[in-house]
C-alpha cells in the first residue's frame, strides 16, 4: 500500500484557519443570500462566457442609455454587476481552497479507511482462529458491515 499523503497540520494552524474562515463568513454575512434548490434551478445563470457580454452591456447602458428598457433600473443593474465583479475573484479563491481541501481530505480518508480495513481483516482472521481478545474487537467492528436480510438476520459483508 503506497502512502500518497503524510501530513500533520498543527492544531494551532487549523484553529487559525477556522478563525479566519469564521471572520470571512461574518464579513460577508450582510451581503450574501442563500437560494433554495428550486431557485437555483429556475434562475438564468451567468457563465464565464456570459460575463464579458454583461460587462459590455453595462458600459453600453451607461454610454447609450436611450436603449435601456424603462423596466431595467440602470443603478440596480450596475450595482448587481459591481457585486459580481467584486465577488467572483473571492469565489474563485474559495473554489480552489474547497477543491484542494476536498482532495486532501478524500486522499487522507481513503488511506485511513484502507488501513482500517486491513486492521479489521486481520482481527477477523485472528478471531477465526481464537486469538485472545480478537473476538471482542471483531464483534464490535463487524457492526459496520452488517446488513439486515429480508428474513431479519444479519450478514457480515466483508
Amino acid at each position: 500500500m503506497e502512502n500518497k499523503i503524510s501530513i500533520e497540520i498543527p492544531k494551532g494552524d487549523l484553529d487559525a484557519v477556522k478563525a479566519a474562515l469564521d471572520q470571512v463568513q461574518q464579513l460577508l454575512a450582510p451581503f450574501v443570500v442563500a437560494l433554495t434548490p428550486d431557485q437555483r434551478r429556475s434562475i438564468p445563470k451567468m457563465s464565464d462566457g456570459t460575463e464579458p457580454f454583461v460587462g459590455k452591456v453595462v458600459e453600453y447602458a451607461k454610454d447609450s442609455a436611450q436603449f435601456l428598457p424603462p423596466y431595467v433600473n440602470r443603478e440596480e443593474f450596475e450595482k448587481d454587476w459591481l457585486a459580481v465583479t467584486g465577488l467572483l475573484p473571492l469565489l474563485r479563491i474559495c473554489d480552489q481552497i474547497r477543491d484542494t481541501l476536498s482532495d486532501t481530505t478524500m486522499l487522507a480518508g481513503s488511506e485511513a479507511y484502507v488501513s482500517a480495513l486491513s486492521y479489521y481483516n486481520s482481527v477477523k482472521q485472528a478471531a477465526k482462529v481464537n486469538v485472545p481478545d480478537a473476538k471482542a474487537i471483531y464483534e464490535d467492528l463487524r457492526k459496520r458491515f452488517e446488513r439486515r436480510s429480508r428474513n431479519g438476520s444479519t450478514d457480515d459483508q466483508l
